[in-house]
């Protein structure tokens, strides 16, 4: 495994506070883990949560992937075929919940993806009052276009994985067949043709991030 460091460049401005945020002195630490589809960002971010709860330090996940657009909002917006690209998000409310999770005071929950309905679950997660530490992991942490470039500025560090694209086309092959929703044809087409123009997106924004952490 490869570490390497890069400089961030400024940021814009951040996201207005989310309507209805707490407003405290309290500014919990917020580290982004970024990389492409299929890169294993939920798999180490949850050890790294548990490695830091065993460490008497309170944290907590935010996945950018609670905030796909509902299946039948994409459906009514002819989307269905792009799910998983940035346009298929709602990165706005992304970035206004990320903007209250920082400083909230109370309990808060927030929304998961569930991969055996392919679809938004409410509630799927609740972060404590104590937590102080967020990590937040999905694709799109570093793109620079609105409504994603208000995402950046609330991270306090920003680390990328960089996997080859052979190793996650050969995951998001198996990931895609696990529940038995998908045609095999259907599966093949979509890692082709979303999946992997995604990763080469995200493989872009690496550059903003303040770590690279390269795995062969």
């Amino acid at each position: 495994m490869l570490v390497s460091g890069t400089a961030a460049p400024s940021p814009p401005a951040p996201l207005p506070r989310a309507e209805g945020a707490a407003i405290s002195p309290r500014h919990r630490a917020v580290i982004g883990l970024v990389g492409g589809p299929g890169s294993g960002k939920s798999t180490i971010t949850a050890r790294l949560i548990d490695t830091l709860n065993a460490s008497g330090i309170p944290t907590a996940a935010i996945p950018m992937d609670g905030f796909h657009m509902r299946h039948a909002k994409l459906e009514a917006l002819g989307l269905t075929a792009q799910k998983g690209a940035p346009q298929t998000f709602e990165a706005q409310a992304f970035a206004e919940f990320l903007t209250h999770a920082k400083t909230a005071t109370q309990a808060i929950s927030g929304p998961i993806y569930t991969r055996d309905i392919e679809d938004v679950t409410d509630n799927g997660y609740t972060i404590a009052p104590e937590t102080q530490v967020l990590i937040v992991e999905g694709n799109y942490l570093l793109l620079d276009t609105p409504p994603w470039h208000h995402v950046r500025p609330l991270l306090d560090m920003a680390v990328y994985l960089d996997i080859p694209r052979e190793t996650v086309r050969a995951r998001l092959l198996t990931r895609h067949a696990e529940h038995g929703l998908f045609s095999p044809d259907h599966i093949v087409r979509h890692v082709e043709q979303v999946d992997l123009p995604n990763y080469d997106l995200v493989s872009d924004t690496g550059r903003h991030a303040d770590l690279v952490i390269s795995i062969q």
